[in-house]
């Protein structure tokens, strides 16, 4: 277990296209919303405006909309460029509505926000940064550009300077924030979201391939009547055919193959006795035995040690969680270990603890509070590739073992044995806890 580094991009692969019909509702609502606005400010309260412009610019978006259902439908999945440009052409219709009534000194300029909230939310970085700019540049130029905000003619207003300032400021602000801030908690719902995807498909793997044993000894079974009955009617038409006769050796021929069909049968009826039953209980020695088992012959010596446990080993049920988180952290340990890797097992009537410890380089000491986050990784992609510095993988190995050992009601913790590395996975149960599950 090394120190990993973060990938700070979001995998292409966790980006979930952004459906048409979501933009085409979205602007639909402002198109309503425009209308209302405009029609309630000339007619319900009277004020002067530019009503045939503001009305045109709305035209333009319902324009729009009318354009891309009949072009491309409502189900069509929009690229992160199509879907920027889109929310860029929202963008400026705002903006032109904003110019001819007032610009920042209307108080829907706020509005400007909502199109970079939808950009954070579902396109990649680089798009939403490229609307975010728009957004800023567009709340620049109103600030300048812009027509008399509507008001009664009667009773003019008069904004001060500072006040247009600090409401252009106060735009930005919330641009740069929502922009920010918005991506960010997106993003980590999508990796939290893919991660889980990943985990639930390695344990449905696992579960199918410990299911094999099951339909195996199964068909074994099933199997086994129907070919005694051939074999012994292949052996009375032995005794009863000439010797030497070509009947004798097809006679002879059936008999050695269902002698062979036999012994295949009799080791698929022997994989479902094996001890490896994943929904059998055993003690905790015997699971970390088990799962350690696998990577003893890697060119690295495990060692176990028990010597702070206090009455019998703890039972744990086999499940395919527990099984699959101890052996992947095993796993990690002894791809890092320089020569050795340790597990330590405890207990008393209190609590279960198991530590994992590698003689490797051990984590970065300002990464371990990360540990167990999807996508951090160290590996490189090709050892022996020009790309051997770039991180590999997804990542999900820690994550996906934290995870499935929490399911069990583990506690894990992520440290250093010692200043000069060695990195050490804590696992820990609370008696009660495993009580409820049915183990312990």
């Amino acid at each position: 277990m090394s120190d990993p580094n973060p990938m700070p991009a979001l995998p292409e692969a966790s980006w979930r296209p952004l459906r048409l019909q979501t933009l085409l509702l979205l602007r639909w609502l402002a198109v309503a919303g425009q209308i209302v606005g405009v029609l309630f400010v000339y007619l319900g309260l009277g004020f002067p405006l530019p009503l045939w412009e503001c009305l045109g610019l709305i035209a333009l978006s319902a324009a729009l909309n009318i354009g891309l259902v009949w072009r491309f439908g409502t189900n069509q999945r929009l690229s992160p460029r199509i879907a920027a440009l889109q929310l860029t052409f929202d963008l400026c219709q705002l903006a032109g509505l904003l110019a001819l009534t007032g610009g920042l000194q209307n108080p829907f300029a706020l509005l400007l926000l909502a199109p970079v909230a939808v950009s954070a939310t579902t396109l990649p970085q680089r798009q939403t940064l490229v609307v975010a700019l728009i957004a800023c540049l567009l709340a620049s130029l109103i600030s300048l550009v812009h027509l008399p905000l509507p008001w009664d003619p009667a009773a003019p207003i008069a904004f001060h300077r500072v006040y247009i300032i600090g409401t252009w400021v106060s735009i930005i602000c919330g641009v740069v924030f929502t922009a920010a801030y918005t991506n960010r908690v997106a993003h980590d719902a999508r990796q939290i979201a893919d991660a889980l995807s990943a985990t639930e498909l390695a344990l449905s793997r696992r579960e199918q391939l410990s299911a094999l044993d099951g339909l195996a000894a199964a068909a074994a079974h099933e199997l086994g009547t129907p070919l005694s009955t051939i074999a012994l009617a292949a052996k009375e038409m032995r005794a009863e055919v000439e010797a030497g006769s070509p009947l004798a050796e097809d006679v002879e021929l059936i008999i050695e193959q269902s002698a062979r069909c036999r012994a295949i049968l009799a080791k698929l009826r022997n994989l479902g006795s094996e001890p490896a039953d994943l929904f059998a209980a055993a003690p905790l020695t015997d699971i970390l035995d088990e799962v350690a088992g696998p990577h003893e012959g890697r060119g690295k010596v495990i060692l176990f040690d028990a010597e702070n446990a206090i009455g019998p080993a703890p039972i744990f049920p086999r499940s395919v969680g527990l099984l699959y988180g101890l052996g992947n952290l095993i796993e990690n340990a002894t791809d890092f270990a320089r020569q050795s890797v340790r597990i330590e097992s405890a207990w008393d009537r209190n609590a279960i603890i198991v530590s994992i410890t590698d003689d490797g380089a051990g984590f970065a000491p300002e990464l371990i509070a990360r540990l167990g986050e999807p996508y951090l990784t160290s590996r490189p992609r090709d050892p022996a590739g020009g790309d051997a510095h770039q991180p590999g993988g997804l990542g999900l190995g820690i994550f996906i073992a934290k995870t499935l050992l929490e399911r069990t009601g583990a506690k894990l913790r992520f440290d250093n044995a010692d200043p000069a590395g060695h990195a050490r996975v804590t696992i820990s149960w609370e008696r009660r806890d495993l009580d409820r599950r049915g183990a312990g």
